[in-house]
């Protein structure tokens, strides 16, 4: 790890994004309408994209509709500001009859940096959901996978 001094003048310490995961599910910018009332990124808008993301790999996985049913141990490691680059990688953990469970990371590379660090993490808990709006069996993955 390295140390970089961010755009608040504190030295934090830059890790590396995770290459073992390929690209990330979602990359996009942090803007000044996702902030909070002390201008810092709304914790909100992070958890927001963290379960599309999560959603996204879910619904592939389960080839359909599904439905967030919980959120767990979601931690707040950093910061996010204004013009961050953001990506977040997800993946599958567990896969239940009708429940998937998925671990999101969320990175962050101050806009003209190279340095990244992981600024949050969670585990998000979907349920396959079928036509009726009921839960359903997630198919079993396809041959090769």
């Amino acid at each position: 790890m390295t140390e970089a001094q961010s755009t608040d003048g504190t030295i934090e310490r830059a890790q590396a994004q995770p290459t073992d995961r390929g690209p990330p599910v979602i990359r996009t910018i942090a803007m000044p309408a996702d902030t909070n009332p002390a201008g810092d990124i709304f914790g909100g808008w992070l958890m927001a994209q963290m379960d599309l993301a999560a959603g996204n790999v879910a619904a592939r996985r389960a080839r359909g509709r599904c439905a967030t049913i919980a959120v767990d141990a979601i931690t707040f490691h950093h910061p996010v500001f204004v013009g961050d680059e953001v990506s977040l990688y997800a993946w599958l953990v567990t896969v239940g009859r009708s429940s998937l469970r998925i671990q999101v990371e969320v990175w962050r590379r101050e806009r003209a940096s190279e340095a990244t660090m992981k600024v949050t993490e969670a585990t998000f808990t979907f349920v396959a959901i079928g036509d009726d709006r009921r839960p359903r069996p997630v198919p079993p993955e396809p041959a090769g996978h």
